[in-house]
Order: C-alpha cells, then structure tokens, then sequence
C-alpha cells in the first residue's frame, strides 16, 4: 500500500533487453507495462534500451511514481506562474545511479484536450538545486506539442511533469516593455500639461471653493501618476547592476508611488461620493489640507513598514521558459505575502468602492438629465467621454491587472499595459472636456454642473 497521492509501478528488467519499454500513467490509475503494439489512452513513457546496456548489473529495478501534488504538498516552488497539468507529476528511476546525457532521450506522453488561448505547454523537472527550495527546469529537455497530447523528451530520469504557463515569451516581454516605457513618458508630459491646467484654473476661479478643491483633488492624483511614471522609468534604467541598499530605495519608491495613486483614486471615489450622495451639509474644515496627509501620509507608513522587514530588493521578470529578461527593484520574492496584501487586496478594496461610486453617479447623472436639471446642449458623445474619463479616474486600468494573471494571453497583457500607461492622456482629456466648456460659466466640474437648483439634491 502506497500513501494518499501516490501510485506505484515495480518493474524488473534484464540488462540485455533489446527493445524499448513502454509503460502507461494516469492520474487515476497505477501505472502499467504496455505491449509495443499497444497504444495507451493515458499518458506514456518510452524508456529506450540504452538505459539498460549500459548499467552494470544483470538485473535492474524500474520504478514508475504517479504523484499527486496537492495531496502530498511536495514541489510548490515560490513565485510559480504556471499551472502543473491534472496536479501529476511522474518519477522515473532506474536501479541505484543517476542517469543523465543519454543520446536516445526519454520520452514522456502527457495526454490532454485543446488547451485554453494563451497558454504554453513546456516540459519541466524538478531542480532540488534551484533557488531555495528547488523548482522547474526545463533544461535537457524538448517539448514537441502533438495532436491529443504533449511528448517530452528528456537526456535524464527525475520527476517530470508538464507546465501550463502564460503566452509570455522573450519577444512579447521585451515589446510590452517598450511599450509601457514609451507610455510613461507620454503619460508624463501630459501629466504636466494636466498640473498646468488645473493650476490655471484654480486661480482664475479663486472665488468657488468647491471647483479649488475639485482640481486640487485632481493636481494630487496626477502628480502621483507622474510620480509612479518616473518611478518605473527610473526602475526599469537603473535597477540592473545597482548596489543592494540602493535597489531597496528605489523599491521602496517605486512602491510608494505606487500605492499613492491608489490611495488618490480612492479619496477621488470618496470626494464623488460627498457630492452626489451627502450633498447637503457636507462640510469639513481644512478639507483638501487633511485630505493631503492621508493621500501622502499613509502610503509612507506602510512601505516604512514593509521596509523595516526588509521587503525590498532586486527581483527578476522571466518568461515561460525561465529565461530572465528584465531586473526590477521591488518586492523580493521572499516577501510575496507584502505584495499580496499591500498592493491586490488594498487596491481590490478601493476597486470596489469606487465601482459602486461610480454606478450612484451615473445613476444620478442621468435622473437629472432626465429632468432636465442637466442642461440640454450635452451631446450624447460628451457624456459618454466623461463617463468614461470618471471611470478611468477612479482607477478602472489598474483592474485589468487581475485579468493578466496566469492564464492570461498577450492581447489582455498589451491591453493592461497601454491602457494604465496611458492613464494620464484620458484624465488630461477628461478633464479638458469637463472644464474648458464651463469658463464662462465658472462652472467647473459635476456638482457645479447641476447646481441650477438648492430645493434639489444637487446642490453645491
């Protein structure tokens, strides 16, 4: 008897066997000797007889392992991309040597449907050597994409098994880089005409104090986004080669930056939400001053937190083959938990906020506009760029960066990638389409755009 997980073949095979030994697997049966005619349904390894010739002994021992990883919690490797296929992996070893540059190559069969858009198949095994805990290489060994299945063919006997990892290769990584620095620097520039505008016309209309502190909500969230720009260029130029105390800084920067925007995004959902929702009454003194020390104040005290724990160091971006082609200084692998907590589900919260934000206001915008509160010269496209322009400011793009995850394919990796670079274009159009329009008005943004009315709801 085996242990849960764990499904055993014993075979015992002469030296001077003089044909191939094929064996069947499966994740839910033992594994079996097959004859040379017969074709498996299930997975298959081919052991060739150069194996065998070549040991010393009269008689050899054949050991096939079916493992099943969650159940036994073996080979988790850290910061893993991709998806072991049905959670198997198969140990082949024979007699009591290691067995390694074979000239006929092992071959293994892994049997499965049509695989999902955007996922690779890659033959990998078990490294003890790599990193701290081992993990997947695929050297020595080729992966030949067949018809109903995948064949490896390795030169060694270990524990193998097939990867499911994301369409990312050496190429795809180098041209979203590129991409996304190119997007950066434009976003940059338009991040400083975005500052000018809003400065201009918080001078221009000293007088309305709610349009003053409407654009100083705005000019705080761009300049995070200029902030977060320089910060990725910065990194993306300076992180190779760069001394370890260094690295952490501009780590720690960069996730500064970083958590500055979505903390910006979020008093942005909840500045709409004291507009369109506690309209009447609403009224808090040193508003924009206190709102500052939050949206700068408390992204210092986490990463100062995080770095207290030495969360910050070099890191590395590789594609499906393990192949490194950038070094970022970040958070180090050692500290996913920081990532995971500080960044996904602090954003996650903020996400969610401001999509129910964002449906009270379209909400209420078009209830006024149905009763006609709304002036009447708004152009159904004007609308729709704004509505677009208030989803984009209350961080939408970032969304997408749980869409990008493991299974994701190049067009939603592009997607992300132009789209949160450019964030910054489509807040500077935005805010041109919602302001310029208004100067003669002293009308400034939603709430002084309804303000006909104090018996309504939407008053100032």
């Amino acid at each position: 008897s085996h242990p849960a997980g764990v499904k055993v073949l014993l075979l015992n095979v002469s030296r001077a066997v003089t044909w191939d030994v094929l064996i069947a697997f499966s994740p839910t049966e033992h594994p079996r000797m097959l004859n040379v005619t017969e074709k498996a349904k299930a997975g298959k390894i081919h052991l060739p007889r150069e194996i065998f010739q070549s040991l010393s002994s009269q008689t050899v021992r054949v050991v096939v392992t079916v493992l099943n990883i969650p159940q036994l919690g073996m080979f988790q490797e850290i910061n893993q991309t991709g998806q072991v296929l049905d959670d198997t992996v198969v140990g082949i070893t024979v007699g009591e040597t290691s067995i390694s540059g074979l000239r006929d190559p092992v071959q293994l069969t892994f049997t499965h449907g049509q695989l999902p858009h955007g996922i690779t198949p890659q033959c990998v095994f078990w490294d003890p050597s790599k990193g701290q805990a081992g993990g997947w290489s695929s050297s020595g060994c080729d992966t030949e994409l067949r018809n109903k299945g995948t064949r490896c063919s390795c030169d060694h006997l270990t524990f193998f098994t097939l990867l499911l990892n994301p369409a990312l290769d050496g190429s795809t990584a180098q041209a979203l880089i590129a991409v996304a620095t190119a997007g950066c620097g434009v976003a940059m520039a338009f991040s400083v005409f975005t500052i000018a505008f809003c400065i201009f016309f918080r001078c221009r209309f000293r007088s309305e104090e709610t349009l003053r502190i409407n654009l100083g909500l705005h000019v705080n969230l761009v300049g995070s986004l200029f902030l977060l720009n320089l910060a990725f260029l910065l990194n993306s130029r300076l992180s190779t080669g760069t001394m370890p105390g260094t690295c952490k800084v501009l780590g720690g920067f960069t996730h500064y930056c970083l958590l500055c925007c979505f903390t910006w995004t979020a008093l942005e959902g909840c500045h709409l939400y004291l507009l369109f929702v506690k309209v009447l009454g609403t009224y808090i003194r040193h508003y924009l001053v206190k709102l500052c020390l939050l949206g700068w104040g408390f992204p210092a005290l986490v990463v100062g937190v995080a770095g207290a724990i030495g969360s910050y160091g070099e890191c590395s971006i590789q594609t499906m083959d393990h192949q490194v082609i950038a070094h970022l200084c970040w958070i180090t692998s050692k500290h996913l938990l920081v990532h995971y907590i500080t960044n996904c589900g602090y954003f996650g919260l903020i996400f969610l906020f401001n999509t129910a934000v964002f449906g009270v206001v379209i909400q209420k915008s078009c209830h006024l506009q149905g009763t006609g509160v709304v002036q009447r010269d708004h152009r159904a496209w004007k609308v729709a760029l704004v509505a677009m322009g208030l989803f984009c400011l209350l961080g939408a793009t970032w969304a997408l960066a749980f869409l990008t995850h493991g299974t994701s394919s190049a067009a939603m990796l592009y997607l992300f990638t132009i789209l949160n670079s450019l964030q910054g274009i489509f807040i500077f159009i935005w805010l041109v389409v919602l302001y310029y329009p208004k100067v003669k008005e002293t009308v400034g943004s939603f709430s002084h755009i309804i303000r006909h009315d104090k018996a309504t709801t939407a008053s100032q």
